[in-house]
C-alpha cells in the first residue's frame, strides 16, 4: 500500500510539472478542457438538442462542451454562414438551429408532381420538394423587412440571370430567379444573420444555397410563400 501511495504521489507531481511546463496530461482537468477546443456557450444544451435532431454525429445533450460537440457546432455554423464558426453556442447559432428544426415541411402543401420551392416566412427558412419529398434544405433565408413584406402566394420562376442589377436599389443580385414582379430568389450581398436587416421583398440566400438553387430550380418551377416574418 505504501508503494502504491508513493507511486500515486510521484504521478501527481509529474502531472503537475508537465502541466506547468505546458504539456497536457491525458485525464487531467487541463487536458479535458483542451479536448473541447472551444468555449461553452450560453445556449450549449439547447444547440446540442437541435443538432441531435438534425442528425449531427457525436453530440451529447448534456450542456457540456466536448471535442465532438465543438466539431459538430463548427460544422453547423460553417454550413449556415454563421460567423465566427468557432464552435461557441451563442444566440445566433441557437436561433438558426431552432428555426431549422421548427420548420414543418408539410406546411408548404407542395404538389407531388412538381418541383416546388417552399419559403417559410415564419421561420425564415427555405427548402425544395419534389415527388412529395424534400430534396434540399431546410436552410436559412432572409425575406422582406417591415414595409416591404414578401407577399405570400403561389408563383412560378420566370426570368433568370447569373447576375442581375437592381436599378432601384443600386445593388447586384447574383443567381437571380424572379418569381413575382420585381421579387426573386438571389444570393445575399450582406451578412444574412443581421436580424435587423431585411430585403425589399426578395428571398435572400447564402452563396452555397443560391448556387444550388440556380443549378436545380428551373424556369416554370413553382414557388410557394407562406407564413409571416416576425416583426413585419
Amino acid at each position: 500500500m505504501g508503494v502504491q501511495r508513493t507511486i500515486g504521489r510521484i504521478g501527481a507531481i509529474a502531472a503537475a510539472i508537465a502541466i506547468g511546463a505546458g504539456v497536457l496530461v491525458a485525464g487531467s482537468p487541463a487536458a479535458s478542457a483542451a479536448a473541447a477546443s472551444c468555449s461553452t456557450g450560453k445556449y450549449q444544451k439547447q444547440v446540442e438538442g437541435y443538432l441531435k435532431k438534425l442528425g449531427y454525429k457525436g453530440i451529447s445533450v448534456d450542456g457540456r462542451q466536448s471535442k465532438s460537440d465543438c466539431a459538430a457546432i463548427k460544422k453547423f455554423q460553417g454550413r449556415y454562414g454563421i460567423r465566427p464558426a468557432s464552435g461557441l453556442a451563442g444566440p445566433t447559432t441557437n436561433a438558426v438551429a431552432k428555426r431549422i428544426t421548427g420548420t414543418r415541411v408539410s406546411s408548404c402543401k407542395a404538389s407531388r408532381s412538381k418541383t416546388t420551392v417552399c419559403v417559410d416566412l415564419t421561420h425564415q427558412t427555405i427548402f425544395v420538394m419534389k415527388g412529395g419529398k424534400v430534396i434540399y434544405g431546410p436552410t436559412v433565408t432572409r425575406t422582406g423587412m417591415k414595409g416591404h413584406r414578401t407577399p405570400t402566394g403561389t408563383y412560378k420562376i420566370g426570368q433568370r440571370a447569373t447576375r442581375e442589377y437592381s436599378e432601384k436599389y443600386k445593388v447586384w443580385m447574383p443567381y437571380w430567379q424572379r418569381f413575382n414582379g420585381g421579387i426573386g430568389l438571389h444570393q445575399t450581398t450582406t451578412y444574412l444573420h443581421d436580424t435587423w436587416r431585411g430585403s425589399h421583398g426578395c428571398v435572400n440566400l447564402l452563396p452555397s444555397d443560391a448556387k444550388w438553387m440556380w443549378s436545380h430550380v428551373k424556369k416554370g418551377n413553382t414557388v410557394k410563400v407562406y407564413g409571416r416574418r416576425p416583426g413585419t
